[in-house]
């Protein structure tokens, strides 16, 4: 897997043209009554989250990261102790998949 982004993290989706900050590592969402795992949830930057206008997006859904958010150990350790889970429980849940355009 490519290393997970920090929260943080200014991104351009593709087919998009807003920036979007990224606000959250594996989300995992209720649709159409499953658990769905997303990479990613973020909002749109400099905006950031206006009511309940959260984006899931996933890994091959990033076009160009335009700003890599803050690390240090913890976000190290974090990202070891969520490689390890996405190998082991974060297989038994389905991965999300965007349907539609991420154009603004």
């Amino acid at each position: 897997m490519e290393k997970i982004l920090p929260i943080g993290s200014i991104v351009i989706l593709k087919e998009g043209e807003q920036k979007v900050m990224i606000l959250n590592r594996g989300p995992q969402i209720e649709f159409e009554g499953k658990a769905q795992l997303f990479d990613y949830s973020g909002c749109a930057y400099p905006l950031g989250l206006v009511g309940e206008e959260v984006l899931y997006f996933n890994v091959e859904n990033l076009d160009k990261v335009i700003f890599e958010g803050f690390s240090d150990e913890d976000e190290v350790h974090f990202r070891e102790l969520y490689n390890r889970w996405l190998t082991t429980e974060g297989q038994q849940i389905v991965k999300g998949k965007v349907e539609t355009s991420l154009k603004e």
